[in-house]
């Protein structure tokens, strides 16, 4: 009989690692069953929550239901999904907790439900991570600049060791952590983080059982395998090289338990090899126009003065005739039928039909609709920084930086041309993957230019998902900011789903479909 394992998924935000090992299916088989999720973000743990409806209902009845097919299209509102199906909700309730780590009630609910996965699995695996903003470069670059900050008495910074104390009340087969590679130079009481981190797991078991032998991941020639480790930087995984559409670069460590870690030495799986691209990725998605923030926002007054934008930049491209008549080609397309909507739920042309091994991954041949793919307002006079940096890059094939701007589109700020804003302004480029999503796509956009220069906007909620691997019926909860930081914050399911077929190749030597 095939083997079972019992997950905790430990800080996890939306569910995105859940979602990879969830997803793995082996002859029919789930070989990974999540026991208990916890996330203490009320908007994410609802999301949380309702996957683990769809993921039971998915189990019961084999297809999603209607009510959320129409909840999804943005038909109906939010019906009461115990009455949808309470037996599939009692065990999405029971499964995904909003729970604050590293409190003495926090603990009291995971230890339960440790008990629990024990008794009813052949094994367990542990997966997550601890918030990433006080290890990540930015987010340590605005925390200086906090009056008072101390880093020492930063929670954020030990609750990895939360993670620590659950893996040694488990004892899993296996688990996997996850954060951001300021992780390896972060330092606190005057030491490295991961310094702290690697001391923790190398101490664990020590003297009273199984420790773990720690593993990263490494690719050649297109297969995956855990290899042991010479340096931390091994440890950075690039999901590129995994078939997602992002070059968003994580520390990921895999720990093998000791008594079972000889198995890793020639366990192996395929990965998807094929560099994917924003375009492949949004490419098929409804076209939209940007949203005016202030003032009339309607379709005529945003052709008015994107139409605008555009002449002043022919004006002011003479020097760069590739530029210039990009400009020309935008100002003589707007008359003949821009973008009117800001919405589009539209189903794409053959969705669900493709035999492409991604679209495959994001498509669902159930749904009815796109959803969450509705675009947020600029200013004015970022629209026209919108547009430059858009055909900027679908004609140079890289983001413009700040002193490639015009100075008409120079923002009224002093640092400008300091060199501190030299990125302020980012379009991801259609050929290529994208830059790594972020949660501050839900602070203005900037960073997340859209590559077509006649939607001129940022990126909606649904394509971030997207870019993140996330499947469409993945439904976000909350208000947008929320749902962009969800979206920011987790790890691409397409990765976690190829991590989880080679934890689990290691563990049975058995292969998974991926």
């Amino acid at each position: 009989m095939p083997s079972t394992f019992g997950v905790v998924d430990l800080f996890a935000g939306p569910g995105g690692l859940g979602e990879g090992f969830a997803s793995l299916v082996n002859d029919g088989h789930v070989p990974f069953r999540i026991g208990i999720s916890v996330e203490k973000e009320a908007a994410a743990h609802r999301t949380l929550t309702l996957r683990a409806f769809l993921r039971g209902y998915r189990a019961r009845h084999g297809s999603l239901p209607d009510q959320f097919v129409n909840f999804h299209a943005g038909l109906t509102v939010e019906p009461d999904w115990s009455v949808v199906d309470s037996e599939a909700w009692q065990h999405a309730v029971a499964e995904a907790h909003a729970l604050e780590l590293g409190n003495e009630a926090a603990a009291t609910v995971i230890d339960s439900a440790i008990a629990r996965l024990k008794r009813k699995y052949d094994d367990t695996i542990l997966i997550g991570g601890p918030p990433c903003q006080a290890y990540s470069l930015a987010g340590r670059s605005r925390i200086k600049a906090k009056s008072g900050y101390i880093p020492e008495k930063d929670v954020r910074h030990y609750l990895f060791r939360e993670y620590i104390r659950v893996l040694d009340r488990l004892r899993p087969a296996a688990f996997v952590m996850e954060n951001v590679k300021g992780m390896l130079s972060s330092t606190v009481e005057s030491r490295l983080v991961f310094e702290m981190l690697m001391d923790d797991l190398s101490s664990l078991g020590k003297g009273r059982g199984h420790q773990y032998e720690l593993r990263a991941l490494r690719v050649k020639n297109g297969r995956a395998k855990l290899q042991e480790v010479v340096q931390p930087s091994d440890f950075v995984v690039r999901a590129e090289i995994f078939g997602v559409p992002q070059r968003r670069h994580r520390v990921i460590i895999v720990g093998i338990r000791s008594d079972l870690a000889d198995r890793a030495v020639n366990a192996e799986v395929a990965i998807s090899q094929k560099l994917r691209t924003v375009n492949d990725a949004i490419g098929t998605m409804p076209t939209l126009r940007s949203g005016i923030s202030r003032g009339l926002d309607d379709p005529i007054t945003w052709e008015r003065v994107v139409a605008e934008a555009a002449r002043k930049l022919i004006a002011t491209s003479k020097g760069d005739n590739a530029l210039q008549k990009a400009f020309l080609t935008v100002s003589q397309q707007l008359p003949n039928g821009p973008p009117t909507l800001r919405g589009g739920s539209k189903l794409p042309k053959g969705y669900g039909a493709s035999q492409d091994e991604f679209l495959r991954w994001l498509e669902c041949k159930e749904l009815r609709a796109i959803a969450q793919h509705e675009t947020r307002g600029h200013m004015v006079s970022d629209l026209g920084r919108y547009l430059f940096a858009s055909v900027f890059g679908t004609v140079k094939g890289y983001s413009p930086k700040a002193a490639d701007f015009p100075l008409i589109l120079s923002p009224d700020h002093r640092n400008w041309c300091s060199g501190i804003f030299n990125d302020r302004f980012r379009v991801q480029l259609a050929g290529e993957a994208s830059t790594t999503i972020t949660s501050h796509i839900s602070k203005d956009g900037h960073y997340f230019i859209h590559p077509d220069p006649m939607q001129c906007r940022s990126l909606t909620v649904r394509e971030a998902a997207r870019l993140q691997t996330f499947p469409d019926d993945y439904l976000f909860l909350g208000n947008r900011t929320q749902q962009y930081v969800q979206v920011g914050n987790a790890v691409p399911p397409f990765l976690a789903r190829q991590i989880a077929a080679l934890i689990y190749k290691t563990l049975t030597n058995e292969d998974a479909e991926v």
